[in-house]
């Protein structure tokens, strides 16, 4: 009689963990399917145009050790754009043609034009004692 009682005990302990554990398994995949979407609504898309200037990211670039070495290269130019982020490259210097993803892009600016940039003059303050 005690077995019947022990075993119907044990059975509704195993039905509890395996309670716990789907609650523990929903409550990671509603965690997982927020954090994709925050993640997604964070990522800034890239639309780069024909003739554009653009900087590659060189990141197996490991010539000089230091903080201070700039991985971007370039300036390239691009000369075609595909569907799902791909991008068609040429380099200004070489004229070689590259076909790279979008994502280690980024757009080249020219320099400042100097009638464009403010100039402002600053003067020691006067003291009064």
């Amino acid at each position: 009689m005690e077995m019947d009682k022990s075993g119907e005990h044990m059975k509704l302990q195993l039905q509890e963990l395996e309670e716990i554990h789907n609650d523990a398994y929903e409550s990671a995949r509603i965690y997982k399917e927020k954090l994709k979407a925050f993640h997604d609504k964070m990522i800034s898309r890239k639309k780069f145009k024909f003739g554009q200037k653009v900087l590659l990211y060189h990141s197996r670039l490991r010539l000089f050790s230091g903080k201070l070495h700039s991985r971007w290269i370039g300036p390239f130019v691009v000369t075609n754009v595909f569907p799902h982020g791909a991008v068609e490259i040429q380099s200004l210097t070489t004229s070689k043609v590259f076909r790279v993803n979008g994502q280690r892009l980024k757009t080249f600016y020219e320099g400042f034009q100097v009638e464009n940039v403010a100039k402002l003059d600053l003067e020691d303050p006067i003291y009064t004692d």
